[in-house]
């Protein structure tokens, strides 16, 4: 898998840079256009097909196809809706590239397949309704050209109404919004199909957007002893919320962690004490048992208390130079004195932090960054670059953001992570890879990939936060 993903602007920019480069415009055109009927090809047998246009670039990649298909023996209608392609404009050129009829609407009559090819990345209005309603409800297969028509290319959502596609195929790379929600369960399976421009361009457009892919987790030396592996430190909530660091703990041992203290009272860890056997457990205060710098990362926050009993420790925690996990209650803690967080993760210059929200605990936490208004990526960048923070904004497109700007976006999680526990097991996860030497963002990356992965080897059927480990 090409793993980079351009936002739409970058796409225009590789176009102009390619035809700089002596590959012509109407060439891309004419490669795209070919790619996606012999995609069509190659899935789906010879019936009628219904290609609809609309008036730029994505159109004339839908009339190419057309051309392709008829000149291979397929039926086929080309229909333009509203306006049109009028006399002398854009459109009216594209249309060239077509040389037969065309319908001015979307006559979906014993049509086998719909290719959508109306409005691409770029899509600045909402797309009609009707329209969408028309296509979607034609019952047959639809192949979506670069996204489907209404999908805003760079945040995955809709405006107005969208086609629902069960193939996309889209050019050179992906776009966020193939990977980001709704946009993924839109496009259906997305093809990404070369068309002649440079991949050397890549250096020039520098994009610091990825898909999510497997990084190797830290090498296990064969010479080496657990403390070369990570002494991670889990703080523990109360004696009646004892499950959640306990989970967090064990998912640590679990993703390859030397060795694990669990901090809390005496009463939780009487707790505590029932429930696990390889991991140590610790009433010492927090500051002196960090001040051993063989514990160089700490998870807090899994019904960890929403107070300011929390807000110490976690100043405690980043006080002592350990890399940090901040999950949960960490984070909701501090949802008024976002300031403070902020000023204690920057006192230590080059110490990891990683904060681990769902969306809920981001907006309580960073209320002034909707997510109504900005994306996911851009909500998860905006928070990481203000805080200084690793921020993994959880969910099934999970957004990890560095406050350098790259960022990741998650496609292997399973609806099934929706269980209680499994957040608490991301944020073990995550500071395992802290303390086996993984940096904040690679090991951000790591942990998100793995908790996917655990849970797909798992499966669906009796996934809970307990099994979930066992698969890590």
């Amino acid at each position: 898998m090409m793993a980079e993903l351009l936002t739409p602007e970058e796409m225009y920019r590789a176009d102009a840079l390619a035809a700089a480069a002596g590959v012509a415009t109407l060439t891309l055109m004419e490669n795209a256009g070919r790619a996606v009927a012999e995609e069509i090809v190659r899935r789906f047998g010879a019936r009628p097909v219904l290609v609809v246009c609309g008036p730029g670039n994505n159109g004339g990649d839908g009339y190419v196809a057309a051309r392709h298909l008829r000149n291979w023996g397929w039926p086929v209608r080309v229909a333009v809706p509203g306006e049109g392609a009028r006399p002398g404009s854009d459109a009216a050129a594209m249309a060239a590239l077509w040389d037969g009829p065309i319908e001015h609407e979307i006559a979906v009559r014993d049509a086998g397949l719909i290719v959508d090819a109306m409005f691409g990345a770029g899509l600045s209005r909402a797309f009609p309704s009707g329209w969408a309603a028309t296509v979607n409800g034609a019952g047959v297969p639809v192949v979506a050209v670069d996204v489907p028509s209404g999908v805003d290319g760079l945040t995955g959502r809709v405006r107005g109404a969208a086609i629902r596609a069960e193939v996309t195929i889209t050019f050179f790379r992906r776009k966020p919004g193939h990977v980001l929600m709704p946009g993924r369960d839109l496009c259906g399976e997305v093809v990404v199909a070369d068309i002649g421009i440079p991949e050397t361009l890549l250096q020039e457009i520098k994009p610091n957007t990825w898909i999510n892919e497997k990084i190797s987790r830290p090498t296990q030396m064969a010479a080496g002893h657990k403390y070369s592996r990570g002494h991670a430190v889990v703080v523990s909530g109360g004696a009646l919320q004892t499950g959640a660091a306990r989970l967090a703990a064990v998912a640590i041992l679990h993703a390859g962690g030397g060795l694990v203290t669990l901090s809390g009272s005496r009463e939780a860890l009487a707790v505590h004490a029932t429930q696990v056997t390889a991991v140590m457990l610790s009433d010492e205060d927090l500051g002196r048992l960090l001040s051993d710098r063989r514990k160089n990362a700490v998870c807090i926050g899994p019904a960890a208390g929403a107070g300011a009993e929390t807000r110490d420790k976690v100043e405690t925690v980043l006080l002592s130079g350990a890399a940090a996990v901040l999950d949960a209650d960490a984070l909701t803690a501090f949802a008024a004195e976002r300031e403070r967080l902020e000023r204690l993760i920057g006192l230590v210059p080059g110490r990891d932090v990683v904060l681990t929200p769902h969306e809920g605990e981001f907006k309580r936490l960073f209320s002034d960054i909707d997510l109504e208004v900005h994306s996911k990526l851009e909500a998860a960048r905006r928070s990481a670059s203000r805080s200084g923070a690793v921020v993994v904004l959880k969910g099934r497109d999970t957004v990890i953001a560095a406050p350098d700007g790259r960022a990741r976006i998650n496609v292997n999680a399973p609806p099934s992570l929706a269980t209680a526990g499994s957040g608490d097991v991301l944020a073990g996860i995550v500071t395992a890879m802290l303390a086996q030497g993984l940096p904040g963002f690679e090991a951000a990356c790591a942990a998100v990939w793995l908790h996917g992965d655990a849970a797909n080897r798992h499966g669906a059927r009796g996934l809970t936060a307990e099994t979930l480990l066992a698969s890590l």
